[in-house]
């Protein structure tokens, strides 16, 4: 049996370290002030004792670092750890290890040490049947467990299936940026559960109790809540964390909070990425999804915005304009379901590289169309028949044409074979030009 016993820096921590621990060993439990996780099953799989505590202790970021001891039994590796939390030299036989650091005869040091016991040792040596008529049976049965004569048993920890913790704020919190210092407690627990799940978080939601019911006569809500998105599943706890604060910056608390509250949404399942051995392909810096995130929060969403391709001919309309974020989370078979798609139409023509919003009427002299003086036609016609569908805007009968212009440069014009009268050429009715692009 190989047992570790590890104390936490901060009790804060205590949660997300039972939760860490799950992820290298399913024997882990609480036992008093501090942990212990049996892993002797688990060595091989790690590499052996010295790696497995060095993936444990020495990669635990944003945690932090972890007093710890081991031994063959929980309670032995109990009594070290207490020790070392003492400042004192850890002794190197369980025999000898203080009186004070067993849990079960902490009650009774003084009676055993006014009788000589000063340590495991000097207990175990005692007449079995004086010391359970003495000091009870429990006394003896910890010491068998910690020697190895009993089997040790524990309440063994569960991670729960959905992330979902509530905390009491340190004082009352009258702007939503303090709540900040609570919420990255709650997203340090979050990364310890999404790594012992190997799941990345979509998204979250961050809930705080009002302290008061009415403020100024006017009823007040129980607790407000923001949500957080991101556009792929994550463990980045720092990332969060600046999502997170750009939200609070933006919100307005109706009355102090006593309360925080975080809980997941939407998680996924979050496959191991390659690491690649070229030192070139180290990707340094943050993400561009990243980025967009922070930006969408801090500038609106609305105020990013990507171009979505639409499966549509009509020049005006082959693209949109959607939110960055929202299209970076909306998933590749919705969008594929509302008709959008990513992948570039081919093109047979050629697209200028500004379009107007709306064509503009062109003069018409002598059958030829003016802008800023007569235009020359140098490629078309590009045919186009389309929107025949589109009851509002009506069908899109045109010829487009590159024209040069001795001002303006080249121009995309286009000529419309629609009179207006009906959608039946009539080659009486006067032809209409407009000019739709420009060529940079």
């Amino acid at each position: 049996m190989y047992w570790i016993a590890l104390h936490p820096s901060h009790e804060d921590e205590r949660c997300a370290w039972g939760w860490r621990a799950l992820r290298f060993t399913p024997r882990v439990a609480p036992v008093e002030e501090a942990l212990v996780l049996e892993a002797s099953a688990a060595l091989r799989l790690w590499g052996g004792r010295e790696a497995l505590a060095g993936k444990l202790f020495h990669e635990c970021r944003p945690l932090q670092p972890a007093q710890w001891a081991h031994a063959r039994t929980a309670l032995v590796a109990l009594g070290k750890l207490r020790v070392r939390l003492l400042g004192k030299t850890v002794p190197a036989r369980p025999h000898d290890l203080p009186l004070e650091v067993l849990s079960a005869a902490r009650d009774h040091v003084p009676t055993l040490e006014r009788i000589g016991c000063r340590n495991w040792g000097d207990l175990k040596a005692l007449p079995r049947a004086g010391v359970a008529r003495r000091f009870g049976a429990g006394l003896l049965q910890a010491l068998d467990c910690a020697f190895g004569a009993s089997p040790e048993s524990f309440p063994w920890l569960e991670l729960p299936e959905v992330f979902d913790r509530n905390v009491e704020l340190v004082a009352l919190a009258t702007t939503a940026p303090e709540l900040m210092w609570s919420a990255q407690r709650l997203l340090t627990d979050l990364q310890a559960w999404l790594q012992a799940r190997h799941r990345g978080v979509l998204a979250l939601e961050l809930e705080w109790k009002l302290d008061l019911r009415r403020l100024n006569g006017a009823i007040l809500p129980s607790h407000q809540q923001c949500t957080v998105r991101t556009a792929q599943p994550t463990q980045d706890v720092f990332h969060l964390r600046r999502l997170v604060g750009e939200h609070l910056a933006r919100a307005s608390l109706a009355a102090p909070a006593n309360h925080l509250r975080l809980r997941t949404l939407e998680t996924l399942p979050l496959d191991g990425g390659s690491k690649s051995l070229l030192p070139d392909e180290k990707v340094h810096g943050e993400r561009l999804h990243q980025l967009i995130e922070r930006l969408s929060v801090r500038l609106g969403a609305d105020n990013i915005v990507v171009p979505l391709a639409q499966p549509d001919h009509r020049p005006e309309r082959m693209q949109v304009w959607q939110s960055a974020a929202g299209a970076m989370r909306q998933p590749q078979r919705s969008r594929q379901a509302s008709g959008a798609s990513h992948v570039a139409m081919p093109c047979d023509g050629i697209y200028p590289s500004w379009l107007l919003s709306h064509p503009l009427r062109l003069e018409v002299q002598g059958e030829k169309p003016h802008y800023h003086g007569p235009l020359r036609l140098l490629a078309g016609p590009q045919r186009l028949e389309t929107g025949w569908w589109d009851e509002k805007a009506g069908p899109a009968l045109r010829d487009y044409f590159i024209a040069r212009s001795e001002e303006a440069g080249l121009l995309w014009v286009f000529r419309e074979r629609l009179n207006s009268r009906g959608s039946e050429w009539d080659p009486v009715a006067p032809v209409r030009w407009y000019l739709h692009g420009v060529f940079a």
